[in-house]
């Protein structure tokens, strides 16, 4: 005890693993500050490796296979799905109904991850393999009339269980709690969040805390390590994070510019699967304080504990208004989706070995590989065989920063270009 008492005491060292293996023994949060911090470092490579842009309509919805880490599900306004492997180039794409079938929810199935599970615009709540074959379907209401309703389902008996109005206005979002199953959040844009339990739940009145919020609410996620804290995304310009420590109050409010319209995918920040960082893509507002005529659409990470930004993603080829953002399952890759386009990022240093690997199993086929130059994606290009160029210039490269000294988001955005 008297050696790590020595190590912990010198500033140059005190960030050692020996120092956080032992506060670990005391009950300390070793994934906070021994994991965490590194993942913060290496965030400074992170530069846009692959893009697609496979829908004639906007990107709405996207989730990670649980199980394949290299491919991302991917809905669209117009209801078509893709499940997109980035590096094999494999697309497999469920087209959907065109006008009216907007997907605006999507998950895999916990207990077949040849399934997901998918929410559409139109009232349809079905289960379906990776093919398109519909296996179940739970509702199918054929209009929005269930939008402020919220159902459960009992999966081994096939039956409801209740069919209850929640909330005053339309339903965005619904989360069951990953550490505890009879707790879940309901987001609406009524303006609240909603706890309930789901065993003691009779009407709309009867749930276990009511989080008001200042604007209607885009979507309440428990964070997926521990479900202790709760992250929530208003429609302009507030960020909240709520702790189980006590539901009834936000542990802190993030300001961020992220105002929605109707012809943009609404902004809805997430959790980092391991680590206690939110993301969320910015949409600069002039009426927000600090705004400057030069700040960027960036991708914005923050402390899920202080709510200061801690690194910014940009890249000058992809500087459209980035409206989802989710990391793989690892931590390791993000997806985000960009009006039209899908974008993945990811370390350079992995990526250049990624690409010559890439390149050599081309070569040996066959076919003839050179350096093309990086375009913007665009909603008619097929982005399946576009290859982010790892050797741009220093002035075209992607524009990752990590704050040394974290500030918040209310204000100008930091180390954004000149």
């Amino acid at each position: 005890q008297r050696g790590v008492g020595d190590i912990t005491s010198l500033g140059s060292v005190k960030k050692s693993i020996v120092h956080y293996l032992y506060r670990s023994t005391l009950g300390g949060n070793v994934r906070a500050k021994c994991l965490q911090t590194p993942f913060l470092c290496s965030l400074a490579s992170y530069i846009l490796y692959r893009t697609n842009s496979p829908f004639d309509r906007r990107v709405t919805t996207l989730e990670w296979h649980p199980n394949h880490p290299n491919t991302v599900a991917v809905g669209s306004k117009g209801g078509d799905i893709i499940l997109w492997d980035y590096e094999e180039l494999n697309n497999t794409l469920i087209p959907g109904i065109g006008a009216g079938g907007c997907i605006t929810g999507m998950k895999f199935n916990p207990f077949n991850a040849d399934q997901i599970y998918t929410s559409s615009v139109a009232g349809s709540t079905i289960l379906q393999d990776l093919n398109g074959r519909t296996i179940q379907m739970f509702t199918n209401t054929e209009g929005w009339i269930m939008w402020a309703m919220w159902c459960c389902w009992r999966r081994a008996g096939r039956r409801w269980l209740w069919k209850l109005r929640l909330h005053k206005k339309k339903v965005t979002h619904v989360e069951f709690n990953s550490r505890c199953d009879w707790l879940f959040a309901t987001a609406s844009v009524d303006q609240t969040v909603k706890l309930w339990d789901l065993r003691k739940i009779k009407d709309k009145s009867s749930c276990l805390y009511t989080l008001p919020h200042v604007r209607g609410v885009n979507s309440a996620c428990f964070s997926p390590w521990d479900g202790a804290k709760l992250l929530t995304t208003d429609q302009h310009s507030e960020i909240r994070v709520y702790s189980a420590s006590d539901w009834s109050k936000p542990q802190s409010i993030i300001p961020h510019p992220h105002r929605q319209f109707q012809h943009l995918t609404a902004i809805k920040a997430s959790w980092h699967p391991r680590y206690d960082l939110i993301v969320a893509g910015r949409y600069p507002d002039p009426h927000f304080p600090g705004y400057t005529s030069e700040e960027l659409r960036t991708v914005d990470v923050f402390d899920g504990l202080t709510g200061n930004i801690v690194c910014q993603l940009y890249d000058p080829y992809a500087s459209g208004i980035v409206s989802l953002n989710k990391f793989n399952p690892m931590g390791d890759l993000l997806a985000s989706g960009m009006g039209f386009n899908i974008l993945i990022w990811s370390r350079e240093i992995l990526l250049m070995m990624k690409q010559q690997e890439m390149m050599k199993a081309l070569r040996e086929k066959g076919i003839l590989v050179g350096r093309r130059d990086s375009r913007p994606p665009h909603p008619n290009c097929n982005g399946d065989d576009l290859i982010t160029s790892i050797e741009k210039t220093k002035t075209e490269k992607t524009r990752t920063v990590v704050s040394e000294e974290p500030k918040t988001s209310h204000g100008k955005l930091q180390g954004a270009d000149k």
